[in-house]
């Protein structure tokens, strides 16, 4: 069963999200800060981490920097999920090493979709 981190500090998004991903097989931890997300996938081992950008502690891009500035978690899918809507938070959270990207509010059909893309395009599934 792959592992999904949910990074994200309102609670209705992470029950959604924790529900939904559960439903389409997936284990699930959530954690609501950055620094607890960086920990989070040091002992957890997700496949695939939700990141909100806006965070307490660290935001979502400094956890997206971080994570992919380490050698071992080149292979850590971040699918960065915000209400910063706008093409610059986009551009600059695919820049930080984003695999992709979804805009709040979204359907949680999108969700899935991005969700099994990312999973499928880095395992070959």
């Amino acid at each position: 069963m792959q592992r999904i981190l949910i990074v994200d500090d309102e609670p209705n998004i992470v029950l959604a999200l924790q529900l939904l991903m559960r439903k389409e097989g997936y284990e699930t931890l959530a954690v609501d800060d950055g620094e607890k997300a960086l920990q989070a996938v040091a002992d957890f081992r997700p496949a695939l981490v939700l990141l909100d950008i806006m965070l307490p502690k660290l935001d979502g891009y400094e956890v997206c920097r971080r994570l992919r500035a380490d050698p071992a978690r080149k292979d850590l899918i971040i699918v960065m999920l915000t209400a910063k809507g706008r093409e610059i938070e986009r551009e600059k959270g695919l820049a930080l090493g984003a695999d992709a990207y979804v805009t709040k509010p979204f359907s949680t059909r999108e969700v899935v979709n991005k969700v099994k893309e990312a999973l499928a395009a880095k395992t070959g599934i």
